[in-house]
């Protein structure tokens, strides 16, 4: 799964400089027990170990205010006094929570409760008994009716590019929100099924609703949804690759939480039981139990800010290779730098790939620009692509192609 670049003692150098990723400061969405599904409860727990370690927000126990980024009144809590905690406007997870992110620069929990079209966060500098909510609506989002659990947001996570992102349950909906006094969101549209998927759909109820999602230090997204399934998603062009689906898990376990841990590995949990925390290879899909894992709160979500691919966005930073990488991390390869603004790039293939393949760039509208013959042996290595006769300036793709005809790399490359 990780990429370890060939020059041992430069990346020992290195060591030092790497981005510290902190797994014990995640946060979980539970209700009060194992058995408790009002996914209300903020606490917060250690990936490492797999056992929680603090609460943050407990119903009908912790004192709140919510206060309006807009009008900046503080909501009525008589609904509240009175001893109703589901009147949704003025209780901080009335409505059960399922999709939350962790903003580490500002200190902030975001999450949108279901059934209502607000964005919520938690402010976790203020100290005191208190706990301390603010809340904005938006006309993008989707106040669910009925029965009709479509455009619940159930997916969220913070970006590489400080950016948070939230995905309906269909897939129709791609939201970005800034992380500011007042954040903006937009609706980035629907997301796209890549051609590679074969039927297996993002917006697919039976197989695709629900989950979670992490993001990684290159700029995509990894939704991981209930169905064990996992995708990865383009930012820029809302494209979702369908990579497979996570095995070795109990029997009706559904993947409703992940986050990543210090290790850069996934970690997932179960809303629907409660058997422990799972490490997911992202080479093989195959789980493992975390041994030790708190056997008391199943999650509906967790949320950190740690990314997948950390050390190797910072070891390949470190060396110039890449300012702006775009790279399919799950196949274990990378293209820099991205822009090109020479004649050539390299793309780095881990030690999986053996034998002849095929770099091809297209532009956009899918016509060939030059296709390139390379071999690779066993062992990590970049290859050197030259750019033949340079196109215009604009986006382009880049494929890898096997000599079975199998695509193992799609990217999106830019020349400048």
């Amino acid at each position: 799964m990780k990429s370890k670049i060939l020059l041992t003692s430069a990346l020992l150098g290195f060591g030092m400089a790497t981005i510290a990723q902190n797994a014990s400061h995640t946060f979980a969405i539970t209700g009060n027990s194992a058995n408790d599904f009002a996914w209300m409860n903020i606490r917060q727990v250690d990936l490492n170990s797999g056992v929680f370690t603090k609460t943050i927000f407990e119903k009908n126990k912790t004192a709140f205010t919510i206060t309006n980024v807009e009008t900046k009144q503080v909501l009525d809590k008589s609904a509240v006094l009175n001893g109703n905690i589901y009147a949704p406007s003025v209780y901080p997870t009335a409505t059960f929570v399922a999709a939350a992110a962790y903003d580490k620069r500002s200190n902030r929990l975001y999450y949108i409760p279901m059934r209502m079209n607000e964005l919520r966060w938690v402010d976790l500098n203020e100290k005191g008994e208190t706990v301390k909510f603010y809340n904005m609506q938006s006309p993008l989002l989707f106040a669910e009716k009925g029965a009709d659990e479509s455009r619940n947001v159930t997916r969220m996570v913070i970006a590489a590019d400080g950016n948070g992102y939230a995905i309906t349950n269909d897939g129709n909906h791609l939201y970005q929100f800034t992380t500011g006094k007042k954040p903006v969101i937009t609706d980035l549209g629907t997301l796209i099924d890549a051609e590679s998927n074969k039927g297996i759909s993002i917006h697919n109820k039976c197989t695709s609703w629900g989950g979670d999602m992490v993001a990684d230090a290159f700029g995509k997204l990894y939704v991981i949804t209930a169905g064990r399934n996992i995708f990865v998603v383009d930012i820029d062009t809302r494209i979702a690759t369908f990579k497979g689906q996570i095995n070795n898990l109990p029997a009706n376990f559904t993947a409703n939480g992940a986050a990543v841990n210090d290790n850069g590995d996934i970690v997932i949990i179960s809303a629907n039981v409660f058997t422990g925390y799972y490490t997911v290879n992202l080479k093989t899909l195959a789980a493992t139990l975390v041994p030790g894992s708190d056997l008391m709160y199943n999650s509906s979500d967790l949320a950190n800010s740690n990314l997948l691919f950390q050390k190797e966005a910072d070891v390949a930073k470190q060396f110039g290779s890449a300012t702006d990488i775009r790279t399919e991390t799950l196949s274990g390869t990378k293209v820099a730098p991205n822009p090109v603004t020479g004649s050539s790039f390299k793309i780095l293939f881990d030690g999986d790939y053996n034998g002849a393949f095929t770099v091809i760039i297209s532009d956009i509208a899918g016509r060939n620009i030059q296709s390139t013959q390379i071999s690779l042996a066993k062992g990590q290595q970049y290859q050197n692509i030259n750019i033949r006769n340079k196109p215009v300036a604009g986006t382009y793709l880049v494929k890898v192609i096997n000599d079975a005809g199998k695509t193992i790399l799609t990217d999106k490359l830019i020349i400048q």
